[in-house]
């Protein structure tokens, strides 16, 4: 052995890319073997920019200015590139900054209702031929028939309830509350039919108003809508709490 001292150098070299058209920083490894022209057309599917308008620039690890990379026909490897180095895209082409990243200047792809209706590889299409959901005409026929019977039984328990009757609201899951009805009938936030009750306690959502409307006065928290059926209207004496007591 001679005792030089051998330099081993790797074969690839991973460099931050950054652009004139993009504000992100992505980062790629390239063998150091490929020319600048190459390295360019591997960059125009990360940069986007046509690889006759590109410009590249070295910068260190530090992110100061080492030198252009202007030589086609150079390799790579023979400029000063170190892993982490970053290489900056400046394009010719009139691209803007965000071109490419902002997805509201790329133009939609529209398909019109019966034109979808009349594919045969979609989720829709799929439905229809197992008969799932509302495509299954037994099974909403019979939904829509018990929604009915439901909402008229809504309505004749609506008509047995009168405004200022005390009553009890039991809704499924929650604690029953005692109040006084203030407002019976159908209302604009939702359809069917509503009981509006004023609790004698702030155990509720509002002070009678609804999406800007006033359907009773009460006041807030202390009013509630609850369907015909949670209702119970009887003998429900207002609660005396003692506050007034020493």
């Amino acid at each position: 052995m001679d005792g030089g001292v051998t330099v081993v150098t790797n074969p690839t070299v991973n460099v931050r890319l950054t652009s004139t058209i993009s504000s992100f920083e992505v980062q790629r490894r390239f063998n150091r073997g490929i020319s600048i022209a190459d390295l360019k057309g591997k960059l125009e599917m990360v940069i986007g920019s046509p690889p006759s308008c590109m410009d590249l620039e070295l910068f260190s690890v530090t992110d100061k200015f080492l030198q252009k990379m202007d030589d086609n026909e150079a390799l790579l490897g023979s400029y000063p590139v170190d892993d982490d180095c970053r290489i900056h895209v400046i394009d010719r082409s009139g691209g803007q900054m965000g071109e490419f990243s902002d997805v509201s200047k790329v133009e939609k792809f529209e398909l019109s209702e019966d034109a979808y209706d009349k594919k045969t590889d979609t989720a829709r299409s799929f439905m229809k031929k197992q008969r799932v959901g509302r495509f299954n005409e037994e099974e909403m026929a019979k939904k829509k028939a018990e929604n009915a019977a439901r909402e008229e039984e809504q309505r004749v328990a609506a008509e047995a309830i009168s405004v200022g009757s005390r009553c009890q609201v039991q809704v499924p899951g929650q604690p029953s509350k005692v109040g006084t009805v203030m407002y019976v009938g159908t209302a604009d936030f939702k359809p069917g039919y509503w009981v509006g009750v004023k609790y004698d306690e702030p155990l509720g959502k509002h002070n009678g108003s609804v999406e800007g409307k006033q359907y009773f006065e009460c006041e807030n928290k202390y009013g509630a809508f609850v369907k015909p059926l949670s209702v119970t209207v009887g003998d429900f004496p207002e609660e005396d709490y003692g506050l007034d007591e020493m």
